[in-house]
């Protein structure tokens, strides 16, 4: 081998350290590997005693102070894009017709109205992760523990929940989510997500463990300006399960809005 093809051949070995490094945020163990997050000397860490555990089955109460849309605030203003997919989808309502209906295509919820549907969602809380398993779709959405930071923006493999990083604070869990899809992803009926959508989420437990609370606030500049704030809550159901449930388009061919021209 030339030395100038050992020189290459160094570059490229670098690059993927590099690539590897951003994409495996974990905290490390001894040997300056990173550690998965049920990794049992990961599991092992001391750590503080969180606030509370989410183990269990949960469901969105409802209820008209407790709506599952993710419905813009008053006097909200869109970005002009965002602004012509809210039109679009304002004059097919007036027609009643549909607009881009992409779950009825079987295009995932996505972060934050996944939380939201009429299915329970099973949790799974460990030292180093909350493991959430939604019986829509099952869904899965991973919250992050261990230390970590969020992966490079640049290497991130983007996802319709995102990368979600927790933290305690007192007697809340807070939950920054970012690496969001670009495309079939709304947070309200013509309310388009992007990959700028930043997701804060603050958790409490309310009735001696027997309500989940999540403050949203969320942020995304090439759909909305400003903040967007939402109070949402869970009860906890002993007594159901989630079980495996695929969406398939045939499943779907008497809905008008899977047939529809958008």
């Amino acid at each position: 081998m030339t030395s100038k093809s050992m020189n290459i051949l160094a570059a490229l070995v670098l690059c993927a350290g590099a690539y590897l490094k951003a994409q495996s945020p974990a905290p490390l163990d001894e040997n300056g590997k990173p550690l998965g997050a049920l990794a049992p000397a990961a599991i092992a860490k001391q750590r503080p005693k969180p606030a509370f555990d989410v183990t269990g089955t949960w469901l969105h109460a409802g209820g008209p102070a407790n709506p599952w849309q993710f419905s813009p605030p008053p006097g909200f203003k869109l970005t002009p894009p965002a602004q012509a997919q809210y039109d679009a989808y304002k004059k097919a309502q007036a027609a009643g017709k549909s607009y881009r209906d992409d779950i009825g295509h079987c295009w995932p919820a996505g972060l934050p109205i996944i939380m939201t549907r009429v299915w329970p969602i099973a949790m799974i809380q460990k030292p180093t992760v909350i493991f959430m398993v939604s019986g829509f779709m099952n869904s899965v959405r991973i919250i992050y523990l261990d230390g970590r930071k969020h992966t490079d923006p640049d290497v991130i493999i983007s996802s319709f929940n995102g990368e979600s990083i927790g933290h305690w604070e007192g007697d809340s869990l807070v939950v920054d989510t970012t690496g969001f899809v670009n495309d079939h992803h709304w947070i309200d009926n013509g309310v388009p997500a992007s990959d700028a959508l930043h997701v804060i989420e603050r958790m409490r437990m309310l009735d001696n463990g027997a309500t989940l609370e999540i403050q949203y606030t969320m942020t995304d500049p090439k759909s909305w300006e400003g903040e967007w704030k939402w109070t949402k809550r869970w009860r906890r159901v002993d007594d159901q399960e989630i079980t495996e449930a695929e969406c398939l388009p045939d499943l779907n061919e008497h809905l008008l809005s899977t047939n529809s021209d958008r």
